[in-house]
C-alpha cells in the first residue's frame, strides 16, 4: 500500500474557491479521495466483492460513495432529492 509523503490536506493550506467555513469539509473530502485511491490501488480484485464476516463488501462501499456525498450536499443545502438522485438510489 502506497501512501503519499505529502502532508494531510488540512496542513496544505486553503482550497481555492472554497469559503473559509467549508474548508474542513473540502479538506476531508480531498483526504478521503487520496486515501481511498491509495488503499484501493493495490487491492486484489478477487476480494472486491467478498463480504468479510458477512458485512458489506468493499465494492459495495466504493459504488455508493458518490451517491452518499451527493445526498449529503443536497441535504446541507436544505433541498430535497431530485428525481435523478432518486433514480440513482
Amino acid at each position: 500500500m502506497r501512501y503519499s509523503v505529502q502532508p494531510e490536506y488540512w496542513l496544505r493550506g486553503s482550497v481555492n474557491q472554497v469559503p473559509a467555513l467549508l474548508q474542513p469539509a473540502a479538506h476531508g473530502l480531498l483526504q478521503m479521495r487520496a486515501e481511498v485511491n491509495a488503499v484501493m490501488s493495490e487491492f486484489p480484485e478477487n476480494k472486491l466483492w467478498v463480504k468479510p464476516l458477512g458485512v458489506a463488501a468493499p465494492g459495495f462501499h466504493l459504488q455508493h460513495i458518490r451517491g452518499v456525498i451527493d445526498r449529503l450536499f443536497t441535504y446541507a443545502l436544505g433541498e430535497s432529492l431530485s428525481d435523478a438522485q432518486l433514480d440513482y438510489l
